[in-house]
């Protein structure tokens, strides 16, 4: 996943060497959401995560990313090229996200929040990994470079010794309906829509990070970034994953919900403080925004009928990153005309609605999804 952030870890290199404006920096950046989302629905529709085996989905959707990544250095200062590499990149990349859950899911059914909290916090750091090695190599094209050979190296890892669980079913039929069967489960649709809250924040709050703190003047920006995405992002998986398992999947994402908010609210009267103060805001909040990920994929999966659980995973995937889109492009537009300070608290918008869902998930009518032995 650390192609994710491999051109948005150097925008501001980009824009200075491509004279970038604010909205072509915007599109480069939200095209890899839109390409996710794309083939993340083709995905569902098709029922791929389902019907074909996933080890080799998997080990083809990464190299194909990869290769993509190794291109963008070489289109120059073609903006449209860039941006169809960066949406081809998306479109690769909804080959393993969800299918790296499906598979998850079939070794460990009966601890499916700390399984899928570990394989988020793997996430979490990969996708940072483009910031940290942002800071420490010399030249945009070499960070690109590097995190396209390390998804290389992991689509080898994935052809040759990734395997799928005893709990996986057999291939269904092709069923492109399930996406209606999906929205008319009252479970599976309150889960559904406290996971688009959590996305209305969470890649907004990964994608802008550098360039709010560098608004805040913040020390070093690509180290801030790294330490808030990749550890702080490890650490809530992990937490999350393991509190799950023991209090429900539903109780741990609404706390999650309410702290992220609250770090989103509270990052207005932290921004002109001490940059320690600011930066131990932004730490909790990255542990808080990404806690609750796992819960959501891990309750879905329990909620949907087993012979689909990919293609529920790929449909909610897909409707999340197209949200996640709206807020990665208006959030930088709105910081132009009202600044960061002021801009950020629209994320909060997402754990609110997501906290509603979660409760209206909690009543009589819809038991906490617990885990099954």
């Amino acid at each position: 996943m650390g192609l994710w952030f491999s051109a948005s870890s150097v925008v501001p290199a980009l824009r200075a060497e491509w004279a970038l404006s604010t909205q072509g920096t915007v599109l480069l950046t939200a095209s890899v959401q839109v390409g996710f989302a794309a083939g993340a629905l083709v995905s569902a529709v098709a029922n791929l995560a389902d019907r074909l085996r996933p080890e080799r989905l998997l080990a083809a959707s990464a190299a194909t990313g990869a290769l993509l990544t190794l291109m963008f250095p070489l289109c120059g200062n073609q903006f449209w090229l860039a941006v169809l590499l960066r949406f081809g990149t998306g479109m690769a990349l909804a080959g393993v996200y969800p299918v790296g859950m499906k598979i998850v899911v079939s070794w460990f059914p009966g601890s499916r929040g700390l399984a899928l909290g570990v394989l988020l916090a793997a996430l979490a750091l990969g996708s940072a990994s483009p910031h940290l090695l942002a800071g420490n190599l010399p030249d945009w094209r070499t960070v690109l470079v590097v995190a396209a050979l390390l998804a290389l190296g992991a689509a080898v890892l994935a052809a040759f010794f990734v395997r799928v669980g005893p709990a996986v079913r057999r291939s269904p039929p092709w069923e492109p309906a399930y996406l209606v069967t999906m929205a008319r489960d009252r479970r599976q649709r309150l889960i559904a829509l406290g996971y688009f809250g959590h996305m209305w924040e969470l890649y907004a709050f990964w994608t802008w990070i550098p360039a709010y703190a560098a608004a805040a003047s913040q020390g070093s920006v690509s180290l801030l970034a790294f330490t808030v995405i990749g550890v702080g992002g490890a650490i809530g998986c992990l937490l999350g994953g393991t509190l799950s398992d023991r209090f429900g999947r539903i109780d741990v994402a609404l706390v999650a919900l309410a702290v992220s908010g609250a770090c989103c609210l509270l990052s207005v009267f932290a921004f002109d403080a001490h940059p320690a103060v600011l930066g131990t805001l932004l730490f909790v909040w990255g542990v808080a925004a990404i806690a609750d990920s796992g819960q959501f994929s891990a309750a879905l999966s329990e909620a949907a009928d087993p012979r689909y659980v990919g293609t529920a995973l790929t449909a909610q995937t897909a409707i999340g990153f197209l949200v996640s889109a709206l807020t990665i492009q208006g959030l930088p537009v709105l910081a132009d005309i009202v600044g960061w300070r002021a801009a950020a608290p629209i994320l909060a918008i997402g754990p609110l609605l997501g906290v509603v869902a979660m409760a209206r998930l909690r009543s009589p009518a819809a038991a906490d999804a617990r885990p099954s032995a």
